[in-house]
């Protein structure tokens, strides 16, 4: 397909900077996928890219979000169905999947167990479920920078900040999954310039057209990105300067990352002798 004629969900995502790196750290924990029955859960900040690359990587995948507000939008994208799935509770049947990813779903409920005792119930054993997270980590710099701008967990829809990899690790392991590997993506530099964006949209574009949604961080449709269409011009002139700064990421270490993902494992019943 043609750069011209990429859909605009797919054009945003090329001008992406986080997103593009969540998709790179996603698949290296995922790992192969061909041949097998995947699960991809979102909750409302989606608006179906993550979906068709994943596609791409390989393997049967069924789609999903809690929140079911873009459903519509991922489905046209994907000419594919789009499932809205109530927190506690998949209509999946059991042990059907080989892997499920979760992309920021967590920090979007008020209790996670249910969400990831469903997530473990749908996983086969032997399944890898990869979950990721906001980092909710207080001492991190983007975040005291975030909160002081007003940019608060709630007015990303959040209920929580976020996880920090051992608590990420601790809610899966109570699920019965047991944590494997742990990766993530979005250092100091990358995080500054999301929230340059999210901030311009928030408090500016926004505003001019009666205030954005709860939740709303970004444009989720292409008639919003139409209407916010010469910031979106000017951002894409600018984007290889914004990508060069993110580059800086690499002077920061792995541990600030503001974004945290753990893969686990659901383990073979043990057998009693």
């Amino acid at each position: 397909m043609q750069p011209n004629h990429l859909p605009w969900q797919i054009k945003m995502f090329q001008r992406s900077i986080k997103k593009k790196q969540k998709l790179r750290a996603l698949l290296e924990l995922l790992g192969e996928t061909t041949g097998k029955k995947c699960l991809l859960i979102t909750c409302g900040d989606n608006n179906g890219a993550l979906n068709w690359h994943f596609r791409k990587h390989g393997g049967e995948w069924t789609w999903a979000d809690v929140s079911g507000e873009n459903n519509d939008q991922i489905s046209n994208l994907l000419s594919e169905h789009v499932y809205a799935f109530k927190e506690d509770k998949f209509p999946v049947p059991a042990e059907y999947f080989d892997c499920v990813v979760s992309i920021d779903v967590l920090e979007h409920l008020r209790q996670d167990q249910p969400f990831l005792m469903e997530l473990g119930r749908a996983l086969k054993h032997g399944g890898i479920a990869v979950v990721t997270v906001p980092n909710g980590d207080e001492k991190l710099l983007a975040n005291k920078i975030k909160w002081r701008l007003g940019m608060t967990p709630e007015v990303y829809g959040h209920t929580r900040a976020g996880y920090t990899v051992p608590e990420l690790s601790d809610a899966l392991r109570k699920s019965g999954l047991e944590p494997k590997d742990t990766g993530g993506y979005s250092r100091f530099m990358t995080e500054m310039i999301e929230l340059a964006i999210n901030f311009g949209y928030v408090h500016v574009l926004a505003k001019r057209h009666g205030g954005a949604r709860p939740g709303r961080i970004a444009p989720v449709s292409n008639g919003e990105l139409k209407t916010h269409g010469l910031a979106y011009r000017v951002y894409s002139l600018i984007f290889p300067i914004a990508w060069a700064i993110s580059l800086l990421d690499r002077l920061f270490p792995a541990r600030t990352n503001n974004a945290v993902i753990v893969s686990a494992r659901k383990e073979e019943p043990t057998c009693e002798s």
